[in-house]
């Protein structure tokens, strides 16, 4: 589906609930991890190498997003974001080095930017948000009362509910981001990777998104945000991975005192 997609990352087994280190820095790193209590972490980067157009972009990156937290990705225009989530969600291979995930396909979500929906697509807000029970119960079965009533409490909990019927082509950017976080919701996403999900919404919706997934991270899910604005950090990080001239630098939300970690420092011009 064009609007939304779910794909597979890898897998492997971790370990048991310990003290876990978000980021383990490599090559061109800060020097040290940001350690936080969490479930032991369920995607984890190794020497990881990755190009674009044969022009390296990211190298030397390690680290581990631990469960039950918020990751924010940060970096300037260029730096390696859009890279590095291609990574992730297995459409780029890299040169060397891999990613590493243990959480079942059926609860791995990805929300792109608005900007790549398809909104000619013939849907209505709760025929999206119901498309959440997908990967898990089949995308050609039908809906029970369960799912149905699930699907109703997660549109009354984003205050979406009178627009139910409503295609998806008629709402505000808000409402769209509304329903895409219904559907992660309706999926009951382990891992979620979001990319600028606060970019052109209204300011109310910002403060319905944010504490839903907040939830969801204290749930146990595993959540990676790319963000270009420091108030959404600073309300949602635990963590934050930068690229900066072909590196990760792990951070804590509290060292990332300037703006200018946001918007500068890219390796690469475009979009890499």
């Amino acid at each position: 589906m064009p609007f939304f997609v779910d794909v597979a990352v890898g897998s492997a087994a971790v370990g048991a609930l310990r003290l876990a280190v978000v980021g383990v820095v490599g090559s061109g790193g800060v020097g040290r991890g940001v350690v936080v209590m969490a479930q032991a972490a369920k995607l984890r980067l190794h020497n990881l190498h990755l190009a674009q157009a044969r022009r390296s972009v990211l190298e030397g990156l390690d680290g581990a997003f631990s469960s039950g937290a918020i990751t924010a990705l940060i970096g300037a225009n260029g730096a390696g974001k859009s890279t590095l989530v291609q990574a992730l969600m297995g459409e780029l291979r890299p040169l060397s080095g891999k990613v590493e995930c243990s959480v079942p396909k059926a609860r791995r979500a990805w929300l792109p930017q608005q900007l790549a929906l398809d909104l000619s697509f013939p849907m209505s807000v709760e025929e999206l948000v119901m498309t959440g029970s997908w990967p898990s119960h089949g995308a050609l079965k039908g809906y029970c009362a369960a799912h149905y009533r699930r699907g109703r409490e997660i549109m009354t909990r984003l205050g979406i509910s009178a627009l139910a019927h409503r295609p998806l082509g008629e709402l505000s950017g808000g409402q769209r981001q509304r329903a895409l976080i219904g559907r992660t919701l309706m999926q009951e996403a382990e891992l979620l990777l979001l990319d600028e999900p606060f970019a052109n919404v209204d300011s109310e919706t910002v403060d319905i998104l944010i504490p839903i997934i907040r939830q969801m991270a204290d749930d146990g899910a595993t959540i990676i945000v790319v963000l270009h604005d420091m108030d959404h950090l600073k309300r949602l990080a635990d963590a934050v991975l930068l690229l900066r001239d072909g590196h990760g630098h792990w951070l804590a939300p509290s060292e990332v005192a300037a703006p200018s970690y946001l918007s500068t420092g890219g390796r690469h011009a475009g979009s890499a």
